[in-house]
């Protein structure tokens, strides 16, 4: 049996969510495919815990929530952090689920690249880095013969990118079209059921804990960009970044249009486009019993194909555990293919 040694770089609810997926699912992979996941070093922000040997997910959690910090981990806990961490053991797999930072990247570019330039696989959450330098990070990885696999970082749970190349290999996609954005989806669905002000309805939302204290990047719409900058790079080969996508939020939405809309069928979401000729994020009249007609943080994804007409996936777009089983297929997926 072969270790597949893990660095898990990011332990915020994501990072805890693949902990998590690892402890259920490593005796099902472990009977498949031979392989032994093993996280050797697991960090947060400003700590970590480190062990050749293996880390426990369970404690690693549980020494997370009770303490707040990785370096109370029983014997291996330390204040290593960040690219540091890299250089403590002996890894195959670098898992980077980092906050996502649209101004620079980082710190996932730099954790990036260090893994890829020491011949190290890659699998990622993280949008800022692709959203802003994906060819870099494609044409790096290539240079080194590394795999680089990103489904996370759109859909959360809702297969896309891997769905698109391996399910719909003998069409050509012309172009998807769909709700990529969790957060926007809830609080539209609550102003069109509850007859509420996007105002109202934002702090309900921030009281649940979906929209998060600074909501920007979702409901201006930024976070639905970077994933359609994603997409455009892997499915279309469109060398875009942030600044080609024509962006407008939710923010501007009133309950006197969504009111008025549903008087004449209609609903209003978040949509994204895109396509060779056409990158945008805004707010557009959707038919409802549509398959856009979606409800709650759902996302959806209408892949328009020749051969196989219209295809459209839907799944949970956020959530620890659900964006966790996306890496760990990401994960599944390269042990396929090396070991």
């Amino acid at each position: 049996m072969k270790d597949l040694k893990i660095i898990l770089m990011g332990f915020g609810a994501v990072g805890k969510g693949v902990a998590e997926a690892i402890s259920i699912k490593k005796d099902n992979i472990k009977d498949k495919f031979d392989v032994n996941l093993k996280l050797v070093a697991v960090a947060d922000s400003s700590s970590s815990a480190i062990s050749s040997d293996g880390l426990d997910e369970k404690i690693l959690i549980e020494t997370k929530e009770k303490e707040g910090t990785l370096s109370k981990y029983p014997d291996f806990g330390c204040d290593i952090n960040g690219l540091d961490v890299l250089d403590q053991v002996d890894y195959d797999l670098l898992v980077e689920a980092t906050p996502t930072n649209i101004d620079d990247g980082e710190p996932a570019k730099s954790l990036t690249i260090k893994a890829f330039e020491s011949g190290k696989d890659v699998v990622t959450s993280n949008k800022g880095h692709l959203a802003l330098f994906f060819s870099e990070m494609i044409d790096i990885a290539n240079k080194y013969n590394v795999e680089f696999k990103y489904e996370a970082s759109v859909g959360g749970a809702m297969p896309i990118i891997n769905f698109a190349e391996e399910t719909l290999p003998s069409s050509n996609i012309s172009s998807i079209i769909g709700i990529l954005n969790g957060t926007t989806n809830y609080i539209l669905s609550r102003m069109t059921t509850e007859g509420s002000s996007y105002k109202n309805t934002l702090e309900e939302s921030q009281q649940l804990g979906i929209a998060e204290t600074d909501p920007t990047q979702d409901v201006e719409g930024i976070d639905a960009a970077c994933k359609t900058v994603i997409l455009a790079n892997s499915i279309f080969k469109v060398p875009a970044t942030y600044s080609d996508v024509k962006v407008e939020g939710i923010s501007k939405i009133t309950s006197e249009a969504i009111e008025l809309a549903k008087k004449e069928g209609y609903l209003i979401k978040l949509i994204a486009e895109v396509s060779k000729d056409s990158l945008s994020v805004s707010p557009r009249l959707v038919k409802n019993n549509s398959p856009y007609a979606i409800e709650g943080t759902l996302n959806m994804a209408t892949i328009r194909t020749d051969l196989a007409d219209e295809v459209t996936v839907v799944g949970k777009g956020a959530g620890s555990i659900e964006t966790a089983s996306a890496m760990l297929t990401d994960i599944i997926n390269i042990i396929k293919k090396k070991y």
